[in-house]
């Protein structure tokens, strides 16, 4: 998962780049960059690997200078964490095109192939937003105008959509001309776009969640649509056009269950309001499977499942307690690299609160359940700290198949759900209970209103929406994932980026 930002502004636009990075930094830790143009049509880059915070100092700030730019943060989805792969990317023919991307592209062999052979375009990286930015510019490149108006734009994207399968919410800008963001025909990565009215005229601004849009007194217009472009020039004017021949809103249900902030809306839907439905939904399916249930009080781990979390101890008539202590100074685990740091960061991430355990019956509560690696520790943790029986509910069903869609979910076989029922899932965890939402539920908490057509749920059900995904895929992807490939690639990583250094 990564996080994208775009704005077209009046005035220096560094910082606020900068602030909308920092905002949606639970998106990715990997690798952050922005990318600015000024009024003569220059591009000024800053990128690298780490934290908003660590990547940019004032020195760096100073020269990203202009009133447009964009910005990124990444975490990478195939275990590469060179700094070479940080975005924005950029390329200088057409025009001078720089891109940002969030998603992951199912069909990047094949397109390497063709920009190489027929597109006589050079790639630098392995990555698939490098790939996605060389189609954009070669669909560009065949207008044949000094200057691209808005039409040429929107006929460029039209056929990135015919080329390009997967995932992809994108920013990107032309140097002297303006910036377009668009979201692939299904939608599955989210994309809005906000506005702030000033003085000297009306500012834009996109981004990956409404949460960047609202904290900095800009307004939130709307989502960008599925298979959208909107555009905005360089004097501030809108434009939009739909560029795919059958778009489906499908977002990924996973951005609900646990990326996106609660404060964030997306596609129409509060993600607070659906999260707490969950919670509704699995307090639901307790009274009804389990009516004579002995919990005593409702643990949140957190921090993704207090919303569900409260929202059940409500509707059981519960009592709700904090439990675990966070230290806000430790990533998110879910996205570490391999599994040795993973079990080595939960230990120092939570501590539990022990007045809150002793002599207990505990249900915790986390969003969902994938390696689970942290559950087994934390339900550790609570027995050490003197609960007496320890429960675990999953906001989400069972993880069971690869996310393809820009997710770094490991290979299946490392999922502990692979080839397990929910007994020996409960088992494999250390619970005395384990109680798993049902796709239904979570499909109903999360669209109540009917926002969304459907959804993405290839996690739980294999059901691949965009219809691509083969076995062969899904093995490549595999062959990327595992943790044993991902630390031969952190050696090789840090080989080329002493050779870089030397």
């Amino acid at each position: 998962m990564c996080g994208i930002i775009g704005i077209v502004a009046h005035t220096e636009v560094n910082q606020a780049l900068y602030d909308g990075l920092t905002i949606q930094q639970h998106r990715g830790q990997d690798a952050a960059g922005i990318m600015t143009c000024d009024a003569a049509g220059r591009f000024y880059l800053r990128k690298d690997n780490g934290l908003v915070k660590d990547v940019f100092h004032t020195r760096h700030m100073i020269r990203l200078k202009g009133n447009m730019g964009i910005g990124h943060i990444r975490y990478p989805t195939a275990g590469c964490s060179t700094s070479a792969e940080s975005q924005p990317f950029y390329v200088n023919s057409p025009y001078g095109i720089a891109l940002a991307h969030n998603g992951n592209l199912t069909n990047t062999k094949l397109l390497t192939d063709q920009l190489f052979k027929s597109d006589r375009r050079h790639l630098n990286t392995n990555s698939d937003s490098e790939v996605l930015l060389n189609v954009l510019a070669h669909e560009l490149q065949t207008s044949a105008k000094l200057q691209p108006q808005p039409e040429d734009i929107f006929n460029a994207v039209a056929q990135v959509h015919k080329r390009c399968k997967g995932a992809y919410a994108a920013v990107a800008m032309i140097a002297g001309v303006g910036m377009l963001a668009f979201r692939d025909p299904y939608g599955i990565r989210p994309a809005v776009i906000g506005y702030r009215d000033t003085a000297d005229g009306r500012d834009y601004m996109v981004a990956s969640e409404s949460v960047a849009i609202d904290s900095q007194d800009y307004h939130l217009l709307r989502d960008i649509e599925p298979g959208e472009c909107v555009f905005i020039d360089n004097q501030g004017q809108f434009h939009s056009q739909q560029c795919a021949d059958n778009p489906i809103k499908s977002p990924c249900i996973f951005e609900y269950v646990y990326f996106a902030r609660p404060d964030s809306m997306m596609d129409g839907i509060s993600v607070h309001k659906s999260r707490m439905r969950m919670g509704t939904k699995l307090a639901e399916k307790i009274t009804r499977e389990w009516p004579d249930h002995d919990i005593d009080v409702v643990i949140p781990i957190p921090d993704t499942s207090r919303s569900a979390a409260l929202q059940l101890s409500y509707d059981l008539g519960v009592i709700y307690r904090e439990g675990f202590i966070k230290n806000r100074y430790i990533g998110r685990t879910f996205i570490m690299p391999g599994q040795t740091q993973r079990k080595k960061s939960v230990r120092q991430k939570l501590n539990p609160i022990g007045l809150e355990f002793q002599g207990k019956n505990v249900l915790l509560v986390d969003d969902s359940i994938v390696r689970g690696t942290t559950s087994q520790q934390i339900v550790q943790m609570a027995r050490d700290a003197g609960a007496k029986k320890v429960y675990l509910a999953s906001a989400a069903p069972p993880v069971r198949f690869p996310n393809v869609y820009g997710i770094d979910m490991p290979s299946p076989a490392e999922f502990v759900a692979h080839n397990r029922d929910v007994d020996h899932i409960a088992e494999e965890l250390g619970v005395d209970k384990l109680i798993y939402q049902d796709l239904a539920d979570l499909v109903a908490a999360i669209n109540k209103k009917s926002e969304v057509t459907c959804f993405d749920t290839s996690c739980f059900d294999g059901d691949y929406i965009t219809g691509d995904i083969d076995a062969d895929y899904l093995y490549y992807i595999d062959a990327l994932r595992n943790d044993n490939s991902k630390q031969d690639n952190q050696k090789n990583n840090a080989i080329i980026e002493l050779h870089n250094d030397a």
